[in-house]
């Protein structure tokens, strides 16, 4: 028999690796550990909605690499090949999986549109079988169903506040007693539920009230100060406002493109409006952490101007599950596989620049069991089609809910966007000009 060099035949071996760079104090599990999420994830995919709370996730077996993550929460991966076989690189940053290419040799391999976005509600399992890769196959864990509830707006209301208070309670009972508590607040339909149902939530749970503050972005003449400022006042809880002035100038797209890894213009003007609150915030708070906002709350109960999109009328918008959060979803032509599409793609809008500036944020609206109550709520019915109606639709609903849960009469003001509030329109454009190819541009240069 011939001699066998042994160290040859390791070389020859095949040997997949997987990286992970996710950051695991990053995920906020209610229920289960870290392992007993990932064990979850790999034997009973179909079961990850009974993960409670934030969490990005991958788990391994052998060859079989799964991945999953939660609406609020970005989570990416790329592959790259080997001479010994393939490396699967998992982060939630574009950024950090380039940086861990390049300490191994591999940049040449990469450009950002090779990175892939896991979608929210699904789990992607990749297997490493080396070249050609297979296709990832997807499997949906959150299948909310459509117009269950009757068209009682008082009813839909109650069901979905509650369901907001019920996040909001989970959310508190894991913060420490004596940590203060902000909220991104505008006083629009959105944030000012979130700011009440927290009152309110605390009230009741004889939680220190002073812990509360509603931060509002001022940076200069924009209609949000006077709003929140009214909003809080009809209530006797002005006390609670607090303004993080800030100047115009400081106002930066080519950072927020850098931070948020992405060029879409809406996401990028609110972004920066982002970044300017939670900037104003740390200065002025060195310690502060904690932070709730009412992202969510607009694709919820599909309050976006059907008109400043050709692609939608309001027959896609009713008719299409969760169109908002997950776009026309996976499998479709117009499903980014780099970014995923909906609130799953634009998501990183709030999530990068509080994480940037060391916050844990917390968007209840987007949990699955807030979610639930909207997608069952039958907007067919209630609109007969009628794009008005529609739009009215959500100011009925959650104020009709607050009342039923808290007792107080909140405010109703029209719709405007986050960063229509923070200074006026005219100012917005000269500081961040609306041109998506540009923005782009600026994205890939980032990699040249």
């Amino acid at each position: 028999m011939a001699n066998i060099n042994v160290s040859e035949v390791a070389v020859q071996q095949y040997v997949e690796r997987v990286v992970d760079l996710i950051e695991p104090e990053a995920n906020q599990i209610y229920n289960l550990s870290i392992e007993e999420a990932q064990r979850l994830l790999l034997e009973k995919p179909d079961a990850m909605l009974g993960v409670e709370g934030s969490f990005a996730l991958i788990a391994r077996a052998g060859k079989t690499v799964k991945m999953a993550r939660s609406l609020d929460r970005p989570l990416r991966y790329f592959l790259a090949k080997r001479s010994e076989g393939p490396v699967l690189i998992v982060a939630s940053r574009i950024d950090t999986i380039y940086d861990w290419l390049k300490t191994e040799g591999l940049e040449g391999q990469f450009h950002p549109s090779y990175t892939r976005m896991v979608p929210a509600h699904h789990v992607v399992e990749i297997q490493l079988v080396g070249c050609p890769d297979p296709d990832p196959v997807y499997t949906r864990f959150f299948t909310p169903e459509l117009a269950t509830l009757p068209p009682d707006l008082d009813r839909i209301g109650e069901l979905y506040i509650a369901a907001l208070a019920e996040e909001i309670s989970q959310w508190l009972e894991r913060i420490p007693s004596n940590e203060p508590i902000g909220v991104c607040f505008s006083g629009g339909i959105d944030s000012g539920s979130v700011f009440l149902t927290a009152y309110h939530v605390m009230k009741k749970r004889a939680l220190h009230l002073g812990r509360l503050k509603a931060f509002v972005l001022d940076l200069g003449n924009g209609p949000d100060v006077a709003q929140a400022r009214s909003f809080l006042e009809a209530l006797d809880l002005g006390l609670f406002l607090e303004t993080i002035e800030t100047n115009s100038d400081s106002l930066d797209a080519q950072q927020t493109i850098r931070i948020v890894e992405d060029y879409k213009p809406l996401d990028i003007e609110s972004a920066t409006m982002a970044l300017a609150l939670c900037k104003g915030i740390r200065g002025r708070y060195p310690d502060w952490r904690y932070l709730l906002d009412g992202d969510g709350g607009d694709e919820n109960l599909k309050d976006y101007p059907i008109e400043e999109n050709p692609e939608l009328t309001i027959r896609s918008v009713v008719h299409n599950r969760m169109l908002y959060q997950e776009g026309w979803g996976v499998g479709k032509i117009k499903h980014s596989l780099t970014y995923s599409g909906g609130l799953s793609r634009s998501y990183t809008r709030t999530y990068a620049p509080s994480h940037y500036y060391g916050f844990s944020g917390f968007s209840p609206y987007t949990r699955p069991n807030v979610l639930a109550v909207a997608e069952a709520i039958p907007f067919i019915k209630l609109t007969n089609y009628s794009v008005e109606r529609l739009y009215e639709l959500k100011g009925e609903i959650v104020s009709r809910g607050v009342a039923k849960l808290t007792g107080m009469k909140m405010p109703v003001f029209p719709k405007r966007r986050f960063q229509h509030g923070a200074l006026s329109v005219d100012t917005l454009r000269k500081k961040l000009p609306f041109r998506e190819a540009e923005y782009r541009k600026q994205f890939l240069s980032l990699y040249q």
